[in-house]
């Protein structure tokens, strides 16, 4: 059994601003995806790809909880791979001026006999690299 993947990254932004970075799909396909049937409410599913003209991986979510400006749970899994669902939550905890968020992707063994692509290390680089570059970066600037 793997260990839930955990990435922390303090960021010089009010929860509100990242609030509105995780959920607005303008502004996530500046610094995430571009997820154009992305809505925040409980039960809606939403698709998306990897970025580029590859679309190698189609990945599908539903979103599982919603309380907004402090959490944001969905599904994440790829449906042309496996029937098998992992769990990514967002969580959001303001520090004054400045919100510590937390991400936590569980699960991940779901994926154990999908390759390299999809292993822990991978999972855990790619995330630690969308939230200490990509969205501190975007949230920040």
């Amino acid at each position: 059994m793997s260990h839930p993947i955990i990435v922390e990254q303090k960021v010089n932004a009010p929860a509100e601003k990242v609030w509105k970075a995780l959920t607005d799909i303008d502004e996530m396909k500046i610094w995430y995806f571009d997820i154009p049937d992305f809505i925040p409410e409980t039960g809606t599913v939403f698709n998306f790809y990897e970025p580029g003209d590859e679309r190698k991986y189609h990945h599908q979510a539903e979103i599982l909880e919603v309380i907004p400006e402090k959490k944001l749970k969905h599904t994440w899994f790829y449906p042309e791979f496996s029937d098998q669902k992992t769990t990514v939550t967002w969580e959001l905890y303001p520090e004054g001026l400045q919100t510590v968020i937390r991400l936590i992707h569980e699960n991940i063994n779901a994926f154990h006999n999908l390759g390299e692509n999809f292993s822990e290390k991978a999972f855990t680089e790619g995330w630690t690299q969308i939230t200490e570059q990509s969205l501190k970066r975007y949230l920040e600037s």
